[in-house]
């Protein structure tokens, strides 16, 4: 699997007190991802905290 800590879409919730993947995906892109023989994750998207800097310079 990809780094997950590195995913944009990699979220802490502090009610359960741990992390969740918050990708918007179906249950069939689930099961599809659980069965991948490769298991890099096609939803992974590097976290950029200054990616909303860039865009108001």
């Amino acid at each position: 699997m990809a780094d997950c800590d590195k995913c944009m879409f990699y979220n802490y919730d502090e009610i359960t007190d741990g992390y969740y993947c918050d990708a918007n995906i179906d249950e069939d892109e689930f099961e599809r991802l659980q069965t991948r023989r490769n298991k890099d994750c096609p939803f992974f998207r590097p976290y950029d905290e200054y990616q909303v800097v860039k865009h108001q310079i």
